[in-house]
Order: C-alpha cells, then sequence, then structure tokens
C-alpha cells in the first residue's frame, strides 16, 4: 500500500493511525542516548528508592542506638551518683569516727593531766571518775535535789574536776565539754550541765576545751560565760 504525504498534516494523520509508526520515527530521529533515557530515570528512580530505604533503615538503626546509649549514659550515671553518694556518706561516717577518736584522745588527755591544764582556775584539781560523778548524781536525785532527767544529763559531762579556787580557796566543780573542734553545742552542754551541777549547793564554772573553737562558740562562750581551753590555754569569757 502507497502513502502519500502531502503536508505535515497528512503526516501526523497518518502517524495517529499508525502508533507502531511513531515507535519507529522516534528511533529514526532520536539519538539511542535519548531513547534510553526513560528506562535509565526508572532505574535511577528505582536506585534512589532503595537508597532512600537503605538511609531510612540506618537512621532508625542510629535513633535506636543513640536511644540505647542514652539509657546507658542514664544507668551509668545513676551509678556513678549512687556510688558517690555511697562514698560521701563513707567519708561522712569516717570523719565522724576520726573526730570521735581525736575527741576521746584528748578528753583522755585532760582527764589524765587535769592539774596541768585546769591549774590556772583551780588548785588541787581532781578529775571525778564516771563513778563518783554517778554517786554525786544518784545522792542529788535522792534528795529531791535534781530531776532525772537532770541527773541523766549531768552524767553525760564530758569531765567533771573537783579542786578550789585559786583566789579564795573555796571548792568549786568545773564542767568540761571537750571535742576536737567545739562549736556552739558543745558551749550550749557546758552552760547547762555547769547550772544543773550548781544546784547541789557548790559553785560550778562552765569550761568548752578543744584543739580549735569555732568563731561562733567563741561568741556564745562569752554570752554564757563559759571558760575556753584551746591548746592547753585557758580564757576567760568577757566580763559580763
Amino acid at each position: 500500500m502507497t502513502f502519500h504525504v502531502e503536508d505535515f498534516r497528512d503526516l501526523v494523520r497518518i502517524l495517529e493511525e499508525k502508533p507502531e509508526w511513531r515507535a519507529e520515527l522516534r528511533r529514526l530521529i532520536l539519538t539511542d542516548e535519548l531513547l534510553a533515557l526513560p528506562e535509565q530515570f526508572a532505574a535511577f528512580r528505582t536506585e534512589t528508592e532503595r537508597r532512600f530505604e537503605e538511609l531510612a533503615a540506618a537512621q532508625k538503626d542510629l535513633a535506636a542506638a543513640h536511644a540505647r546509649h542514652e539509657e546507658q549514659l542514664a544507668a551509668l550515671r545513676a551509678e556513678t551518683e549512687r556510688r558517690f553518694a555511697e562514698l560521701a556518706e563513707a567519708l561522712s561516717i569516717l570523719a565522724r569516727d576520726v573526730a570521735e577518736l581525736k575527741g576521746d584522745n584528748l578528753e583522755r588527755r585532760y582527764r589524765e593531766r587535769a592539774p596541768a591544764y585546769l591549774g590556772r582556775l583551780v588548785r588541787r584539781a581532781h578529775a571525778l571518775s564516771t563513778e563518783e560523778v554517778a554517786a554525786l548524781v544518784e545522792g542529788a536525785v535522792a534528795e529531791g535535789r535534781l530531776s532525772e532527767d537532770q541527773g541523766d544529763d549531768l552524767i553525760l559531762s564530758d569531765l567533771v574536776v573537783r579542786g578550789r579556787r585559786r583566789d579564795d580557796g573555796r571548792e568549786v566543780f568545773l564542767v568540761l565539754e571537750i571535742s576536737w573542734g567545739a562549736g556552739p553545742e558543745d558551749v550550749e552542754r557546758a552552760a547547762r550541765r555547769a547550772e544543773i551541777l550548781s544546784r547541789l549547793g557548790t559553785p560550778a564554772v562552765a569550761i568548752v576545751a578543744g584543739r580549735s573553737i569555732t568563731a561562733e562558740a567563741v561568741r556564745l562562750a562569752h554570752r554564757k560565760q563559759v571558760w575556753q581551753i584551746t591548746d592547753g590555754i585557758a580564757t576567760a569569757p568577757a566580763t559580763p
């Protein structure tokens, strides 16, 4: 069959009637590279989608790994804080134990060397044993001069010393609270227990002793008329 193409419209009409000719015409008109573009684009799209899926999966794995890392880090932080808290508590207990040991040792030295440490205040200083203080307290409680609570408080004094004043020779008690580092609470106890002991009829002097005394304790000692002894050196309270 012979076809005659008179003008462009005839060509268009024939191509519409013969779809298979359009593909042949494209092959003749277009280069191989252009013809291959749709297939290449489809392959590119497939590869791109595959890589995006791989990237999404990798991102998901990374997020999961990050979450695990955060959990591990939180657990490690909690464990570290727990161990630091345990260490701080252990150090606090150790410091307290060391302070108590130092205080006990200092108390023993004052008991054994009462005349040397307290010689400025009294003559013939005699450190009362726990049994002597207990006997003194029990008698006062039995006579109604002290309550049970007052007696119990007095027995807990770190040291009670009997002696005679240097100025007039009158008998006097010294009530000492002894700490390695003396603070306001030591001053409070010394003042309170000296006041309790003085109810038995013999004057009692409150003393706070230590290797060091805080500034707050010093101020309180002056207000409550409590003597201070630091490294064996006695300091009288300010005159009221």
